[in-house]
């Protein structure tokens, strides 16, 4: 899913790896940080007990664990445009609008927003 720059007649096409490069420090880093605050979380819940900084910590590295994803589509779109490749612009805004509009109604269903 890499957009491609044009290559001379009968050789395959360049592939841009700085997209993939960006794409995957932003995945690291997402799993990166909702793991230490699970892990912290985790700690904290089997140490003291269930309490408020406990339970924060736990939920917010799952709704990072959760993000991450959609994240990932976010930078993809912004990717794509910065190197002009509009088709993958038009597919990938398309299947970030797809996964905002589930979010709002699991949302929206739960009677959350």
């Amino acid at each position: 899913m890499t957009p491609a720059t044009p290559a001379p007649a009968g050789r395959p096409p360049v592939v841009d790896t700085r997209i993939e490069e960006r794409l995957g420090l932003l995945l690291r880093f997402g799993v990166v940080v909702s793991t230490v605050c699970l892990a912290a979380g985790l700690l904290l819940y089997l140490y003291l007990g269930d309490g408020w900084f406990a339970n924060s910590l736990l939920t917010t590295g799952l709704i990072l664990l959760l993000a991450t994803p959609v994240a990932r589509v976010a930078m993809s779109v912004l990717e794509y445009a910065r190197v002009r490749d509009w088709r993958f612009v038009v597919l990938t805004a398309i299947v970030l609008l797809e996964l905002c509009a589930g979010i709002i109604a699991a949302l929206v269903f739960h009677r959350r927003l």
